[in-house]
């Protein structure tokens, strides 16, 4: 399926009120076609504010897959880290935090001084650090995004797009499944204080699972905000908001409005390019700091230019069509849901990564994006959740994989369909027919321990 031909007629949208916002952007993607349903200067430079955690968090989660980091690590505050404005966790110079405590601290608080820490345990330094985001943004198709510190507080060279931050989000969910639960959590016990979260769409309206706030003078209220509801995935981006409870009403309005419009059946979940990870040398032999950031960089040590797209790691998301008159607001509210106590999540109930395999065969590396997806057989495809492997040249090789596969992925794949789906002159190997999230997950765990690369994904 071509994802730069499905083009969604948006709705006139009367809003008086937002339209009068000269820092307003939007925009609202279907997260498994690519399908922009609604857009408003969505490609209008903006500043990120805390959305630059959403990157902090990307390279996080990528060094745990690498196993380069576990959550248990200890992350040490510099006095940079801890003279960092509010909001913050308060952590002394030369005090330790582990590394999901630092998660948890972002995903709820927003904290600044955890985000340097990170920045500056994963890439030595946070100069260093912003470089390794940039570089990392532009791989995976944010060419408008700089980035120049690791919590978005103020710096007029720090910029982003609607459009960029809606790749990011979905990059995170289908990159990183194992650690995207993390973004739901309301509240989370920090010494003797309860922390509570700043996103309050999170277990107030239905399916909203994440993902991040952010607010500076400069920037104005931004929300990145992802929504799966009964097979239907968009992620959807406010900035530039006038309050905190315009900005929300306002995502609550795009839920209500264009959620209905995402397409409930299997496309191309896989948006996203993703570089394939290296393999990693032991946390024990290998200083973090340096380590993390020479593997960071020399997979994206050519970043584009910021106003040029890379072919490898383009993703074609749909424009909107073009109505009479785009206004971003709605008038019609989404019914919000009893709020639900949440805890935070355990390190036990995240599984640890899997060490990387020796070897990965070359078609495991290929991390073009789906331009055309078709089953491979005359059966329809399986609907609900996948679990790809690999890509090959051929339909046999994709096969090949997935038999390979089948037999050490164990009674977690037992009720798994083996799948090759055909891809622009290419075979994506997949198993399909878990009915959930989790199902898929585990699967994937499963073979990640007997040392075959995989994700989950949404069909």
């Amino acid at each position: 399926m071509s994802l730069a031909t499905g083009i969604v007629m948006a709705d006139t949208i009367d809003a008086d009120a937002e339209a009068a916002n000269p820092k307003y952007a939007g925009i609202v993607v279907d997260a498994k076609t690519g399908n922009v349903l609604y857009s408003e200067n969505a490609d209008r430079l903006q500043y990120p504010a805390s959305l630059t955690k959403m990157m902090t968090l990307y390279l996080t989660f990528e060094a745990l897959e690498q196993g380069r980091i576990r959550l248990d690590t200890p992350v040490p505050f510099s006095v940079h880290a801890s003279g960092q404005a509010p909001t913050k966790l308060g952590v002394r110079p030369g005090g330790t935090v582990t590394v999901e405590q630092a998660i948890l601290g972002l995903v709820t608080l927003s904290a600044n001084d955890a985000s340097t820490a990170l920045g500056e345990l994963l890439g030595g330094s946070e100069e260093r650090f912003a470089q390794i985001m940039t570089a990392k943004a532009h791989a995976l198709g944010m060419t408008r995004t700089t980035y120049r510190n690791a919590n978005g507080l103020p710096n007029t060279a720090q910029m982003t797009t609607a459009r960029d931050q809606a790749r990011l989000g979905i990059a995170l969910r289908q990159h990183f499944p194992q650690y995207y639960g993390y973004f739901s959590t309301q509240s989370f016990k920090f010494g003797n204080r309860i922390i509570r979260s700043h996103n309050r769409l999170v277990g107030s309206v239905r399916g909203v699972d994440g993902i991040k706030t952010g607010y500076t003078r400069a920037a104005g209220f931004n929300l990145v905000s992802s929504v799966q509801v009964d097979g239907k995935s968009i992620v959807g981006v406010v900035l530039g908001g006038a309050s905190t409870p315009a900005r929300d009403n306002q995502m609550r309005k795009l839920i209500a409005a264009y959620l209905p419009k995402a397409s409930s059946r299997g496309g191309s979940s896989d948006l996203i390019a993703q570089t394939a990870p290296q393999p990693a040398a032991p946390v024990a032999q290998t200083p973090v700091s340096s380590a993390v950031a020479e593997a960071s960089l020399s997979r994206t040590a050519s970043a584009p230019d910021t106003h040029s797209q890379p072919a490898s790691a383009q993703v074609a998301f749909a424009d909107v069509a073009q109505s009479k008159s785009e206004n971003p607001l709605l008038q019609q509210e989404m019914p919000a849901v009893k709020k639900v106590k949440t805890q935070a999540i355990k390190q036990a109930s995240v599984a640890a990564p899997a060490p990387a395999p020796a070897y990965v065969p070359p078609e495991q590396g290929d991390t073009s994006v789906d331009e055309l997806t078709t089953a491979s057989t005359k059966e329809a495809q399986p609907t609900g959740w996948a679990v790809q492997i690999g890509v090959s040249a051929s339909k046999v090789g994709a096969m090949d994989l997935l038999d390979s596969a089948k037999s050490k992925g164990g009674k977690a794949l037992r009720s798994a369909k083996p799948i090759a789906v055909a891809n622009a002159g290419s075979y994506r190997a997949r198993f399909g027919g878990f009915d959930d999230q989790r199902a898929a997950v585990n699967a994937c765990n499963a073979l990640k321990r007997a040392g075959v690369k995989c994700w989950a994904m949404a069909q």
